[in-house]
């Protein structure tokens, strides 16, 4: 398959600008002047923009269990996966793996299945897929199995949640306990004294927390804060090295991350729908008060490109400054210095979008064209 091109006739996005010049693109790389016999596409009145980067999704556990107790084989939901961000405009992809103390979808002898299984199809898969490894604070016994997984998978993410500290005050008749419960594969009253039960080991989590931060940064891998709450949890956080506040839940800790100069992570979603799900900080105002650096997919792979698209038209941010939100700055978060703006040297992964339906024509990932729709 080709890995050379120039993509003509198109308005390229470079920085903060759309400029009428080609792409070229050499080996995979672009390129300031173009290869010989680069093969041509026709962009003529479409956008070239580089491809989204999502640090946070985790829409392909619907893919493995979608109805309670249904599981599908792990390599398919992968590929299924890998078919439905490709088409929605995203080239790299980490995918949201939780360890966790839970019985049921979230068991860890599943998240072992699951990284094996990614471990076995990711050479396969048009997006380059990375996990965000989403270890529960509670989940004390696999600490040294995280950082044996960060020593030998030098370019996944580490992340730190804590729901128990907060589940663990849910009624058994909370519609939130019951889906938790639904996905441990028990009764809420079981699932209600599960919670209690591993909640009497909270005197052992700071230390563990401090353990795998230390361990994740000695071995050069960004940390994320998940779901702060307060300014004194993000001050907290970056004590441990934590340098990336994801999904705070209040305006207070999302300030307290940028006056850092701290890249702020919010959903998709949230940013598409106009408002949070769960009446956390609204994603839209956010990003029109600067407190948001980064949309991520979250649960629905469709809203990092739609979201953008809905942000210029409400005039909160033109494109050219929005699709930053989901390529350029996901980039600088993750500390890939390879991806994510148009410029020589960058690696090729590139969109084609028509302007005026919003469709994506063409996605090319690292110079291979892996997509393309009239």
């Amino acid at each position: 398959m080709t890995t050379n091109w120039t993509l003509t006739g198109g308005q390229t996005l470079l920085g903060e600008r759309f400029a009428d010049q080609p792409l070229n693109i050499t080996n995979g790389v672009i390129t300031a002047e173009p290869a010989e016999r680069a093969e041509i596409y026709d962009a003529s009145g479409r956008l070239i923009l580089p491809g989204i980067i999502d640090l946070h999704g985790d829409g392909f556990e619907a893919l493995v269990q979608p109805r309670p107790g249904v599981h599908f084989p792990y390599d398919l939901a992968y590929r299924e996966a890998d078919a439905q961000l490709i088409s929605n405009g995203i080239t790299t992809a980490y995918h949201g793996l939780t360890v966790s103390w839970e019985p049921g979808l979230r068991d860890i002898a599943i998240t072992r299945a699951l990284l094996a299984a990614l471990e076995r199809v990711a050479p396969m898969l048009a997006c380059d897929t990375r996990l965000n490894i989403r270890w529960e604070t509670f989940a004390i016994d696999h600490v040294d199995e995280v950082l044996g997984w960060l020593a030998r998978r030098p370019s996944d993410i580490l992340s730190l949640n804590d729901h128990t500290s907060a589940n663990h005050k849910l009624g058994e008749d909370s519609a939130k306990l019951k889906r938790m419960a639904v996905r441990m594969g028990l009764a809420p009253a079981d699932a209600k004294a599960a919670i209690a039960a591993v909640l009497a080991r909270q005197d052992e989590v700071p230390a563990a927390m401090d353990r795998i931060c230390a361990g994740a940064t000695t071995l050069g891998h960004p940390v994320l804060s998940h779901d702060d709450m307060t300014v004194e949890d993000r001050r907290a956080g970056r004590a441990r090295g934590v340098t990336v506040a994801e999904f705070p839940m209040s305006k207070e800790a999302a300030a307290e991350a940028r006056t850092a100069n701290e890249p702020v992570i919010l959903g998709g979603p949230n940013a598409l729908r106009g408002e949070s799900h769960n009446g956390a900080l609204c994603a839209t105002a956010a990003i029109r008060a600067g407190l948001c650096t980064v949309l991520a997919s979250d649960y629905y792979y469709p809203a990092p490109f739609h979201a953008v698209w809905r942000l210029h038209e409400a005039g909160i941010l033109p494109l050219s400054q929005a699709w930053a939100l989901v390529s350029a700055n996901p980039a600088a978060a993750a500390g890939l210095d390879d991806r994510g703006t148009l410029g020589p040297g960058k690696r090729a992964d590139v969109l084609v979008v028509n302007p005026q339906t919003r469709k994506i024509e063409a996605v090319f990932v690292q110079g291979r064209k892996v997509l393309t729709r009239g």
